[in-house]
């Protein structure tokens, strides 16, 4: 037993008969003192590099503590300890991991195991052995190519020319699959076709590199239109100049719709000088240019800009999409032309016709052509939706937001026999030790095999362990929206009150962004490297700091719950500050930066919902909504089930004045 643990006996007794199979509830296991001894048993296996006893030799298992042998996660060191060790003694290495297979191999510990073994095996060139031990489900993009490796090292290549085939017209670059295709070339079965196809679809996907790479085997004739494409992506203005200089040169229609979109969409008035050239000069007629059209209408739509509805006009009905109509609605809506807002929306499929978000335009269309009778009537419906939509609705009604909340009834039999199932107990210790994407394969491998009754029962309880980030998806996939008082927790009740009472701002504002930005996880990192439940960058969170005479902070401190919802909700009253207490405006700047909300900003003053819906960046937009309505629940909840007032969300969004000398200083 390793120093400084000590194990109650009525624990070692109960862990003992798990082990034999007679074992108790595991729910009813105090599982601590074991979860200790296999933190200190990972850390050493980690930190040796292979060659210590710990890692390497077979009697390392039978000296470990029994109670530690006893533990769930047990197969996790043994793992990892093979792990480690196909560096040091390879040839033990795959016994040990050959007998854990066969006992451990359909589970998610067997299932990472044998990845970083066949790893090792492709690495060491041990085909033969790689090829017994590679499974095709659940394997890597690289795996799968080492396997193509494996079968023409060993000479088996017998029906490999399809498999392979379909592997090189993946626009992925896996440096894996080098060799295979190199075999291939050389014997025939990536031809000349091939290479052709595979660029075509590097160069649909906007690889101009790779698509660069494979021309170069092509002869010149079926080459230079395929370049052509990629300078067309590459460098759209310049390329697209010298066709219209040149009507003669032919071109791929969908190369030059590619590049004539690209450079809409960097820079939309390059497209509208242009567009009566490119109607004259490739002889487009109307049916022909209304897809280079509406290149043009959206991102003059994203912008804002009063040309978009001219272009739209232009698209033959068969190009509007949902997504294309949407943006003519809200081009129309910033215009004030509401009935066209009222004929985009009619025009939508059924099934996005029929959400809150075009529900309420078209009563708001309504309402704007004097229709008030529809309107109101519009209106009242969307009032059970419970989202932002209908707390727009309501305050357009003049009433307070009520949530209706839908409890999901709790069937203690069914989370008691979840408590036990085994995969799932591994994936809470797993939590509890830190290993988060071992938990969430533990969770999937379980969660699978669920009945539609138990994966409800599941989301409370991974809201019981503080799992939020996993749960509330979990309920979301299942469409449990309305449970709020499981839904929307409020944990570190005394860091978020705290940060918000210093930045002088609503704790359910606070509570809020940091549900939708983080579901209230103090460790998680962003791919832009913001940390910590109120997502913050150094960048943000050092003059932040400074702002409130606090150290400067490192890294690491933003994993700290208190200090991160201090700075975040300073950052925030900072936002609210700079553009005159506008919330909509300042989470709109505290999603995309600045810089980007200075770029929304309008001219004169408009409508707040129409402000809102014109937010170029789906993400952005969304997130400002959602945020809103949390608020709403938030303040439910905290309030013992007032009323909530959305009247605020219908202030007009203003022209900032002196804030926008403010915001260009940033």
């Amino acid at each position: 037993m390793m120093k400084g643990v000590r194990i109650r006996p009525a624990a070692l007794a109960a862990l003992l008969l798990l082990v034999s199979g007679s074992a108790p509830a595991l729910s009813t296991l105090d599982f601590g003192a074991p979860r200790a001894l296999f933190a200190q048993a990972m850390a050493q296996a980690a930190r040796a590099p292979g060659g210590t006893v710990a890692a390497t030799e077979p009697a390392a298992d039978a000296n470990d503590d029994p109670v530690l042998r006893a533990y769930p996660l047990y197969p996790y060191l043994q793992a990892e300890r093979i792990r480690q060790a196909f560096s040091s003694d390879p040839a033990d290495a795959d016994r040990r991991a050959t007998g854990f297979l066969v006992t451990y191999g359909l589970l998610p510990v067997g299932i990472q195991l044998r990845r970083s073994w066949l790893e090792s095996l492709a690495q060491r060139a041990q085909w033969e052995l790689f090829l017994n031990v590679f499974r095709d489900t659940g394997a890597t993009e690289g795996l799968r190519c080492q396997s193509l490796n494996a079968r023409i090292a060993l000479g088996q290549t017998a029906q490999l020319g399809p498999t392979l085939a379909k592997q090189w017209l993946s626009v992925k670059e896996t440096p894996e699959c080098d060799p295979a295709y190199a075999w291939g070339v050389d014997h025939g079965i990536i031809t000349a076709d091939l290479f052709e196809r595979r660029a075509r679809l590097a160069l649909q996907a906007g690889n101009t590199g790779l698509a660069r790479k494979l021309v170069a085997h092509l002869p010149d004739a079926e080459g230079a239109p395929l370049l052509q494409w990629a300078a067309l992506l590459e460098t759209p203005q310049r390329t697209i100049d010298t066709l219209l200089a040149a009507p003669t040169t032919p071109v791929l229609n969908e190369a030059l719709l590619a590049g004539w979109a690209r450079m809409a969409r960097q820079n939309p008035d390059d497209a509208v000088d242009r567009y009566p050239r490119l109607l004259q000069t490739r002889n487009l007629s109307s049916e022909l240019a209304s897809p280079f059209a509406l290149a043009v209408a959206l991102p003059l739509a994203w912008r804002r800009d009063a040309h978009a509805e001219d272009y739209f006009a232009r698209v033959a009905t068969h190009d509007l999409d949902d997504t294309a109509l949407e943006w003519r609605a809200r081009a129309a809506m910033w215009a004030g032309n509401w009935p066209l807002v009222a004929q985009s929306i009619a025009a939508l499929s059924e099934s996005d016709r029929q959400t809150a978000r075009w529900r309420y335009w078209l009563a708001r269309a309504s309402d704007q052509v004097g229709d008030t009778t529809q309107a109101h009537r519009l209106f009242s419906a969307l009032a059970p939706d419970d989202n932002y939509y209908s707390g727009l609705a309501a305050a357009r009604l003049g009433v307070g937001v009520i949530p209706h909340p839908q409890p999901l009834p709790r069937d203690p039999a069914v989370l008691e026999r979840l408590a036990q199932v085994p995969a799932l107990v591994r994936s809470h210790e797993l939590l509890l030790c830190d290993l988060r994407g071992q938990a969430v394969a533990e969770w999937q491998f379980a969660y699978d095999d669920l009945t539609p009754v138990e994966r409800q029962q599941a989301v409370p309880l991974a809201m019981e362990w503080g799992w939020y980030d996993l749960a509330v998806p979990v309920a979301t996939s299942l469409k449990i929206f309305n449970d709020y008082t499981m839904l929307y927790p409020q944990p570190y009740e005394s860091s978020v009150t705290a940060a918000a009472r210093a930045a002088q701002l609503p704790v359910t504002l606070i509570y809020s962004v940091i549900r939708q930005e983080s579901l209230f996880r103090a460790d998680v990192v962003s791919s832009a490297g913001a940390r910590g439940l109120m997502q913050l960058e150094l960048s943000t969170a050092k003059p932040t700091a400074k702002a409130l005479r606090l150290p400067a902070p490192r890294v690491g401190d933003l994993f700290d719950p208190q200090l991160n919802s201090t700075l975040g909700a300073e950052h925030l009253h900072m936002l609210l500050d700079k553009v005159n207490g506008q919330l909509p405006l300042a989470l709109a700047a505290y999603n995309a930066g600045i810089a980007a909300a200075n770029r929304w900003l309008p001219a004169e003053s408009i409508a707040p919902d129409v402000w809102v819906e014109n937010i170029p960046y789906n993400e952005t937009r969304n997130y400002v909504q959602r945020i809103l309505w949390h608020t709403v629940v938030y303040g439910w909840l905290r309030s013992d089930g007032q009323a909530q007032d959305t009247t605020s969300w219908l202030t007009p969004i203003r022209a900032l004045g002196d804030a926008q000398a403010r915001l260009d200083q940033n």
